[in-house]
Protein backbone atom coordinates (compact mmCIF):
# COMPACT_ATOMS: atom_id res chain seq x y z
CA UNK A 1 0.00 0.00 0.00
CA UNK A 2 1.32 3.38 -1.10
CA UNK A 3 1.16 6.39 0.76
CA UNK A 4 1.60 9.16 -1.01
CA UNK A 5 0.69 9.11 -4.59
CA UNK A 6 0.85 11.87 -7.35
CA UNK A 7 -1.55 11.35 -9.47
CA UNK A 8 -1.88 13.03 -13.16
CA UNK A 9 1.17 11.82 -14.26
CA UNK A 10 1.64 12.89 -18.08
CA UNK A 11 5.41 13.19 -18.59
CA UNK A 12 8.47 10.76 -18.01
CA UNK A 13 10.31 14.36 -16.72
CA UNK A 14 7.18 14.73 -14.05
CA UNK A 15 7.27 10.51 -13.59
CA UNK A 16 10.92 10.62 -12.42
CA UNK A 17 10.66 14.39 -10.75
CA UNK A 18 7.69 13.03 -8.28
CA UNK A 19 9.76 9.62 -7.40
CA UNK A 20 13.06 11.91 -6.57
CA UNK A 21 10.30 14.03 -4.29
CA UNK A 22 9.97 10.61 -2.58
CA UNK A 23 6.35 9.88 -4.00
CA UNK A 24 5.84 6.19 -3.74
CA UNK A 25 3.32 5.79 -6.33
CA UNK A 26 2.28 7.49 -9.23
CA UNK A 27 -1.31 7.49 -11.50
CA UNK A 28 -1.48 7.55 -15.22
CA UNK A 29 -4.96 8.59 -16.62
CA UNK A 30 -6.72 6.94 -19.16
CA UNK A 31 -9.73 8.85 -19.06
CA UNK A 32 -9.56 10.18 -22.45
CA UNK A 33 -11.64 13.47 -21.16
CA UNK A 34 -9.47 14.53 -18.72
CA UNK A 35 -6.21 16.84 -19.20
CA UNK A 36 -4.12 14.94 -17.54
CA UNK A 37 -4.65 11.51 -20.23
CA UNK A 38 -2.05 9.44 -21.43
CA UNK A 39 -1.95 7.09 -24.00
CA UNK A 40 -0.58 3.39 -23.80
CA UNK A 41 2.36 4.11 -25.93
CA UNK A 42 2.80 7.08 -23.77
CA UNK A 43 2.32 5.14 -21.04
CA UNK A 44 4.95 1.93 -21.45
CA UNK A 45 7.93 5.06 -22.12
CA UNK A 46 7.20 6.85 -18.90
CA UNK A 47 7.02 3.26 -17.01
CA UNK A 48 10.04 2.16 -18.70
CA UNK A 49 12.31 4.90 -17.96
CA UNK A 50 10.80 5.21 -13.99
CA UNK A 51 11.73 1.48 -14.15
CA UNK A 52 15.42 2.56 -15.42
CA UNK A 53 15.87 4.33 -11.57
CA UNK A 54 12.81 3.41 -9.26
CA UNK A 55 11.92 -0.29 -8.42
CA UNK A 56 8.52 -1.46 -8.01
CA UNK A 57 9.17 -1.42 -4.65
CA UNK A 58 10.08 1.86 -4.15
CA UNK A 59 7.48 3.51 -6.49
CA UNK A 60 4.11 1.53 -7.89
CA UNK A 61 2.50 2.70 -10.70
CA UNK A 62 -1.51 3.14 -11.22
CA UNK A 63 -3.65 3.14 -13.88
CA UNK A 64 -6.62 5.34 -13.20
CA UNK A 65 -9.48 4.79 -14.94
CA UNK A 66 -13.31 6.43 -15.36
CA UNK A 67 -16.51 3.82 -16.54
CA UNK A 68 -14.13 1.61 -18.82
CA UNK A 69 -14.96 -1.82 -19.16
CA UNK A 70 -12.83 -4.98 -17.83
CA UNK A 71 -11.42 -5.63 -21.82
CA UNK A 72 -10.75 -1.87 -22.19
CA UNK A 73 -8.57 -2.03 -19.20
CA UNK A 74 -6.95 -5.16 -19.55
CA UNK A 75 -6.05 -3.70 -23.10
CA UNK A 76 -4.62 -0.91 -21.95
CA UNK A 77 -2.56 -2.68 -19.53
CA UNK A 78 -1.56 -5.11 -22.39
CA UNK A 79 -0.67 -2.37 -24.82
CA UNK A 80 1.13 -0.13 -21.97
CA UNK A 81 3.26 -3.31 -21.11
CA UNK A 82 1.83 -2.39 -17.40
CA UNK A 83 1.76 -6.30 -16.28
CA UNK A 84 4.72 -8.12 -14.76
CA UNK A 85 7.03 -8.59 -11.63
CA UNK A 86 8.68 -5.11 -11.94
CA UNK A 87 6.24 -3.51 -13.18
CA UNK A 88 4.24 -2.48 -9.65
CA UNK A 89 0.80 -2.06 -11.28
CA UNK A 90 -2.10 -0.92 -9.52
CA UNK A 91 -5.58 -0.22 -10.88
CA UNK A 92 -7.85 2.76 -9.52
CA UNK A 93 -11.54 2.63 -10.14
CA UNK A 94 -12.55 6.39 -10.24
CA UNK A 95 -15.88 6.56 -12.03
CA UNK A 96 -19.23 4.89 -11.38
CA UNK A 97 -18.16 1.23 -11.89
CA UNK A 98 -20.57 -1.37 -10.40
CA UNK A 99 -19.23 -4.24 -8.20
CA UNK A 100 -19.41 -6.49 -10.34
CA UNK A 101 -16.76 -5.11 -12.44
CA UNK A 102 -14.40 -5.67 -9.80
CA UNK A 103 -15.51 -9.36 -9.73
CA UNK A 104 -14.53 -9.18 -13.17
CA UNK A 105 -11.50 -8.50 -12.87
CA UNK A 106 -10.40 -10.61 -10.15
CA UNK A 107 -11.41 -13.37 -12.79
CA UNK A 108 -8.88 -12.07 -14.55
CA UNK A 109 -6.53 -12.31 -11.77
CA UNK A 110 -6.69 -8.73 -10.91
CA UNK A 111 -7.15 -7.13 -7.61
CA UNK A 112 -6.75 -10.42 -5.82
CA UNK A 113 -5.23 -10.73 -2.90
CA UNK A 114 -1.67 -12.65 -1.93
CA UNK A 115 1.19 -14.73 -4.95
CA UNK A 116 -1.09 -17.08 -7.14
CA UNK A 117 1.56 -20.04 -8.15
CA UNK A 118 1.90 -20.80 -11.97
CA UNK A 119 4.19 -23.12 -13.90
CA UNK A 120 6.24 -20.19 -14.34
CA UNK A 121 6.58 -18.65 -10.90
CA UNK A 122 4.28 -16.07 -9.43
CA UNK A 123 1.59 -13.74 -10.85
CA UNK A 124 2.46 -10.29 -9.35
CA UNK A 125 -0.50 -8.37 -7.37
CA UNK A 126 -2.53 -6.12 -8.88
CA UNK A 127 -4.15 -4.01 -6.28
CA UNK A 128 -7.31 -2.43 -7.02
CA UNK A 129 -8.34 1.05 -5.68
CA UNK A 130 -11.90 1.87 -5.68
CA UNK A 131 -12.48 6.05 -5.88
CA UNK A 132 -15.79 7.51 -4.35
CA UNK A 133 -16.77 11.11 -5.58
CA UNK A 134 -18.46 12.20 -2.31
CA UNK A 135 -21.50 14.49 -2.47
CA UNK A 136 -22.02 14.97 1.08
CA UNK A 137 -20.36 13.89 4.92
CA UNK A 138 -22.57 10.69 4.33
CA UNK A 139 -20.53 7.93 3.58
CA UNK A 140 -23.47 5.44 3.69
CA UNK A 141 -23.99 4.61 -0.40
CA UNK A 142 -20.36 3.56 -0.22
CA UNK A 143 -20.55 1.55 3.03
CA UNK A 144 -23.21 0.10 1.07
CA UNK A 145 -21.37 -0.59 -2.29
CA UNK A 146 -18.35 -2.35 -0.47
CA UNK A 147 -21.40 -4.61 1.03
CA UNK A 148 -21.93 -5.72 -2.43
CA UNK A 149 -18.63 -5.94 -2.97
CA UNK A 150 -18.51 -8.21 -0.30
CA UNK A 151 -21.47 -10.53 -1.41
CA UNK A 152 -19.61 -10.94 -4.69
CA UNK A 153 -16.09 -11.57 -3.09
CA UNK A 154 -14.71 -8.61 -4.21
CA UNK A 155 -13.75 -6.03 -2.42
CA UNK A 156 -11.24 -3.95 -3.46
CA UNK A 157 -7.44 -3.73 -1.46
CA UNK A 158 -8.63 0.10 -1.21
CA UNK A 159 -10.58 2.68 -1.43
CA UNK A 160 -10.22 6.62 -2.21
CA UNK A 161 -12.05 9.49 -1.08
CA UNK A 162 -12.26 12.62 -3.55
CA UNK A 163 -14.99 15.31 -3.56
CA UNK A 164 -17.69 15.28 -6.21
CA UNK A 165 -18.01 17.84 -8.83
CA UNK A 166 -20.87 17.57 -11.76
CA UNK A 167 -19.57 15.69 -15.22
CA UNK A 168 -15.91 15.46 -13.12
CA UNK A 169 -13.68 12.84 -12.35
CA UNK A 170 -10.94 13.91 -10.22
CA UNK A 171 -8.45 16.75 -10.22
CA UNK A 172 -11.83 19.18 -9.41
CA UNK A 173 -9.04 21.43 -6.38
CA UNK A 174 -12.46 20.39 -4.52
CA UNK A 175 -11.93 19.40 -0.73
CA UNK A 176 -13.96 16.52 1.41
CA UNK A 177 -15.18 16.80 4.41
CA UNK A 178 -12.39 16.05 6.82
CA UNK A 179 -14.40 15.81 9.82
CA UNK A 180 -16.57 13.17 8.55
CA UNK A 181 -13.90 10.83 7.03
CA UNK A 182 -12.52 10.29 10.75
CA UNK A 183 -15.96 9.93 11.93
CA UNK A 184 -16.81 7.56 9.48
CA UNK A 185 -14.63 5.90 7.67
CA UNK A 186 -15.25 2.57 9.83
CA UNK A 187 -18.05 2.33 8.23
CA UNK A 188 -15.66 1.31 4.79
CA UNK A 189 -15.00 -2.17 6.04
CA UNK A 190 -11.90 -1.40 7.56
CA UNK A 191 -10.04 -1.43 4.19
CA UNK A 192 -7.21 1.15 3.68
CA UNK A 193 -8.28 4.65 3.45
CA UNK A 194 -7.00 7.25 1.06
CA UNK A 195 -7.84 10.82 1.00
CA UNK A 196 -7.98 12.98 -2.16
CA UNK A 197 -9.55 16.32 -3.21
CA UNK A 198 -8.18 19.55 -2.81
CA UNK A 199 -4.60 18.53 -1.40
CA UNK A 200 -2.11 21.03 -1.42
CA UNK A 201 1.48 21.19 0.48
CA UNK A 202 -0.27 24.03 2.47
CA UNK A 203 -3.35 22.05 3.66
CA UNK A 204 -1.91 18.13 3.61
CA UNK A 205 -1.04 18.43 7.04
CA UNK A 206 -4.33 19.56 8.81
CA UNK A 207 -6.56 17.27 6.04
CA UNK A 208 -3.84 13.96 7.78
CA UNK A 209 -4.43 15.16 11.05
CA UNK A 210 -8.07 15.98 10.82
CA UNK A 211 -9.37 12.85 8.59
CA UNK A 212 -6.61 10.58 9.75
CA UNK A 213 -6.04 8.53 6.52
CA UNK A 214 -3.88 5.71 5.59
CA UNK A 215 -2.76 7.35 2.56
CA UNK A 216 -3.17 11.01 0.45
CA UNK A 217 -3.25 11.31 -3.22
CA UNK A 218 -3.19 14.40 -5.14
CA UNK A 219 -3.11 15.99 -8.87
CA UNK A 220 -4.16 19.84 -9.31
CA UNK A 221 -3.07 20.93 -5.86
CA UNK A 222 1.11 20.35 -7.15
CA UNK A 223 0.68 21.45 -10.91
CA UNK A 224 1.27 24.58 -12.56
CA UNK A 225 -0.79 23.63 -15.21
CA UNK A 226 -3.18 20.70 -15.86
CA UNK A 227 -1.20 18.03 -16.35
CA UNK A 228 2.49 19.86 -15.68
CA UNK A 229 3.44 18.96 -12.03
CA UNK A 230 5.41 21.82 -10.09
CA UNK A 231 8.89 20.49 -8.85
CA UNK A 232 8.65 22.68 -5.63
CA UNK A 233 4.79 22.30 -5.14
CA UNK A 234 5.52 18.56 -5.16
CA UNK A 235 8.81 18.39 -2.84
CA UNK A 236 6.86 20.25 -0.56
CA UNK A 237 3.64 18.60 -0.70
CA UNK A 238 5.82 15.25 0.04
CA UNK A 239 7.66 16.45 2.77
CA UNK A 240 4.89 17.70 4.49
CA UNK A 241 2.38 14.88 3.77
CA UNK A 242 5.27 12.25 5.29
CA UNK A 243 5.73 14.09 8.13
CA UNK A 244 1.82 14.25 8.64
CA UNK A 245 1.37 10.63 8.13
CA UNK A 246 4.37 9.34 10.10
CA UNK A 247 2.73 11.87 13.49
CA UNK A 248 0.09 9.20 13.11
CA UNK A 249 2.08 6.54 13.01
CA UNK A 250 1.55 5.43 9.39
Amino acid sequence: MFRIKICGITSVEDALMAAEAGADAIGLNFYEQSPRYVTAQLAEKIVEELRGTYSADEVAVYGVFVNATADDILWVIRDANLYGNDRGLGIQLHGDEPPELIRELRSHGLGTSGDLLQAFGHVPTVPITRAFRCRDADLAQHAAYLAKCQELGALPQAVLLDAFAPGVYGGTGQTVDWNAVRERSKSLFGLPLVLAGGLTPENVADAIATAKPDAVDVASGVESSPGKKDYAKTLAFVATAKKALAGLGR
